[in-house]
């Protein structure tokens, strides 16, 4: 997790956040946003459509053309193109907002949709699999380790607890790198993320073991960009039961010796209960941390996997 007490900041389309700029006037306040989230995010609102000088209420305007490259017009007006306005835009804030550390966006919008945006053909009908709204395209083409995820998708907790972890992660690298990079660091930061590298996944964690090991002598901002654009892409796989089991009992190893028999028995049926999906992830990560405020371990202590945002998010309960 963070380690300051300042809030993240976040990018969020400002309709989520409820406020009324939508074509029609309206909005789509997400409870998670502006409720839940919002206890540990400082939210940077943005709509783009606005931005650009469409009123509120206005004329709906919708993704056409080819779908890796559409044009966006008026839905009543087709001669109104804000193409190169959504674009620009999105260019624009990436670069005016480095601080964000993470861009939550409004779901199927032809300027803020991540992915599936309607996107018609000349011919009237929708292309199959659709696109990419046109700001969060040049967002994302910008900023590419920027953790961004739609509002739809963070209905589903796997996908909302991999974007709060990557979220936290990134803002920590930040903090990093504001403290002043040394490899000492950069080695103690790949320590400390070890074990969640691992659960989302173990070659990327083995890969970037070796990178840090086999590049002493590469200069060090080089190697620190490296090894965070492959770290942020590792986080961004979905970690599953199979991985975090692994991650689990590599943990308990830490223990063994000073477990009672039937105190190892009843970790490992838990183990194996959350592995067939008996029970959710906190359940044996629960007892793991009861044994270990117990018998301490420095280097377990230190774990990001044991607690990769807070507590009181509950994201684990879920997974």
């Amino acid at each position: 997790m963070s380690t300051s007490n300042k809030p993240i900041k976040v990018g969020i389309s400002a309709c989520l956040l409820g406020e009324p700029v939508r074509f029609n006037g309206g909005h789509k306040q997400s409870h998670l946003c502006k409720t839940v989230l919002s206890q540990y995010f400082e939210y940077v609102s943005v709509c783009p459509e606005q931005a650009i000088g469409l009123g509120t209420p206005r004329e709906p305007i919708r993704l056409v053309g080819e779908t890796n490259n559409p044009r966006a017009v008026g839905t009543v007006n087709t001669e109104l193109d804000v193409t190169d306005a959504l674009t620009a835009y999105g260019q624009r804030t990436a670069a005016e907002l480095t601080d964000l550390c993470g861009f939550i966006l409004m779901q199927k919008s032809p300027s803020c949709g991540m992915e599936r945006v309607k996107v018609y053909q000349y011919s009237g009908h929708t292309a199959e699999h659709g696109g990419v709204g046109l700001f969060a395209a040049a967002l994302m083409r910008a900023q590419p380790l920027l953790p961004v995820e739609e509002d739809g998708r963070l209905n589903d907790p796997v996908l909302r607890e991999n974007f709060i972890t990557r979220v936290f992660a990134y803002a920590q690298w930040q903090e990093l790198l504001s403290s002043g990079l040394t490899r000492k660091k950069l080695y103690d930061f790949h320590a400390r993320y070890k074990y969640q590298l691992m659960a989302n996944s173990p070659s990327d964690c083995n890969a970037l073991g070796r990178l840090l090991a086999n590049n002493q002598q590469l200069r060090l901002g080089i190697l620190a960009t490296q090894y965070f654009s492959q770290f942020m892409s590792a986080l961004k796989k979905i970690a599953n039961r199979g991985s975090h089991t692994n991650v689990l009992q590599h943990i308990s190893g830490y223990i063994k010796h000073s477990l009672s028999a039937d105190e190892k028995r009843e970790l490992q049926f838990l183990i194996s209960q959350y592995r067939t999906g008996i029970v959710p992830l906190i359940v044996p990560l629960t007892l793991l941390k009861h044994h270990f405020n117990r018998h301490p371990s420095p280097y377990i202590a230190e774990q990001v996997y044991l607690q990769p945002h807070p507590e009181n998010l509950s994201l684990r309960n879920a997974l």
